[in-house]
């Protein structure tokens, strides 16, 4: 649930409302019982969670809950800009689509309700990348969070999804082949290297303008998608909160993959061995020196997370930030309007799609990415 923000200097107070509802005062999902790996699932992957049983269908909304959302529906302030420096301006929303293989890809990202009221910039990135050409091409959905508060977040999760699809583009050919092959370990080993050398330069990048590391900084999640019709592996990767769901016969599944506590490499986390592979001998717990020549030791971060999934025809894969995934968990009827919006025999297209993540519910108004992937 979005936390309160303070008003920017300039903008007008918040009117006077009620306590917001979110995940606390919603109501649960009631038992989780894992569900059946789909077929070709590696048994090591995370259990798909159901997430209950779906209220009747609804017709299109603007709303959910029992009463409407505090701000207004549509943007009200835009963000300040620098005559000198207006590619930082951004959008307040991006919408963007295709269709490869045997799936078709929606993307969107809004600018939450509290930003828009703000004048504040949208804090999530979202790129999408096509890699190669035919059935060898490679589709990347990259989404970043910046830090709240922080004055340059949206410019952190801008680079950072740069970053990681410069990687992945370049590791396209090789990533594709183990995509195509199931090579899961090798995945999960060459994303993380990935993942930590994004995620490395842009902690660099923060040092280099006199920055906070911890403030000039994101969380990133990504799907692949292989343009080859017979593949049906999808891959996500990332590091950070956020939600990845399916919806398969109008049930939601959450298969977030479980977050085991593994910081990702140069991230608070000591190597296991040298770069010549010689083991490093363990902590024994003795306290060491601090040395004037290496900064203190950072707490661990974000762990790595991972998961390949095999989908079936009529799934939805759903991968999206946590201004999205927090009101889905939350909110029933939410979950019960995108099942029946989203079980039909196509995929909506980009219009519908935007409307339909823009469904809004009280208490939540942070930003919204949301990535879905319909199976043919």
């Amino acid at each position: 649930m979005s936390a309160a923000h303070p008003p920017a200097p300039g903008a007008p107070a918040l009117p006077d409302r009620p306590p917001p509802s979110g995940p606390t005062a919603a109501p649960a999902y009631g038992d989780w019982t894992p569900a059946a790996p789909a077929d070709g699932e590696s048994e090591d992957a995370s259990p798909a969670s159901r997430l209950g049983p779906l209220p009747p269908p609804l017709t299109s909304r603007a709303h959910v809950g029992t009463r409407p959302p505090t701000y207004d529906a549509e943007p009200t302030a835009l963000p300040a800009a620098d005559p000198d420096d207006l590619d930082a301006l951004v959008p307040d929303t991006v919408l963007d689509g295709a269709r490869y293989g045997a799936c078709t890809l929606r993307a969107v990202s809004v600018r939450g309700d509290s930003a828009r009221y703000r004048g504040e910039p949208r804090r999530d990135a979202l790129l999408t990348a096509r890699f190669g050409a035919g059935e060898r091409a490679l589709v990347l959905v990259a989404l970043a969070t910046g830090t709240r508060t922080a004055p340059g977040a949206h410019l952190a999760a801008a680079e950072v999804c740069r970053w990681i699809g410069a990687a992945v583009g370049r590791s396209h050919e090789r990533l594709t082949d183990d995509i195509r092959a199931a090579r899961r370990a090798d995945l999960k080993a060459g994303l993380h290297r990935l993942t930590d050398r994004s995620l490395g330069k842009l902690r660099a990048a923060a040092t280099e303008q006199g920055l906070d590391p911890d403030d000039y900084a994101a969380t990133l999640r990504c799907l692949l998608l292989s343009a080859d019709p017979g593949c049906r592996t999808r891959v996500f990767f990332g590091v950070g909160p956020g939600g990845l769901f399916r919806l398969r016969d109008r049930e939601w599944q959450d298969i977030e993959p479980e977050v085991k506590g593994e910081p990702v490499l140069g991230f608070g986390s000591a190597p296991h061995e040298t770069p010549d592979g010689d083991r490093l001998t363990m902590d024994l717990g003795i306290p060491t020196p601090p040395s004037p020549y290496e900064p203190a030791p950072e707490p661990p971060r974000e762990p790595f997370r991972f998961r390949t999934s095999v989908a079936r025809p009529g799934d939805v894969l759903l991968m999206c930030g946590t201004g999205f995934a927090e009101p889905l968990h939350g909110e029933p009827e939410l979950r019960a309007h995108l099942a029946d919006r989203w079980s039909g025999p196509e995929p909506p297209g980009l219009t519908a799609y935007l409307a339909d993540t823009q469904v809004r519910v009280k208490g939540y108004a942070d930003d919204r990415t949301a990535v879905a992937v319909w199976e043919a």
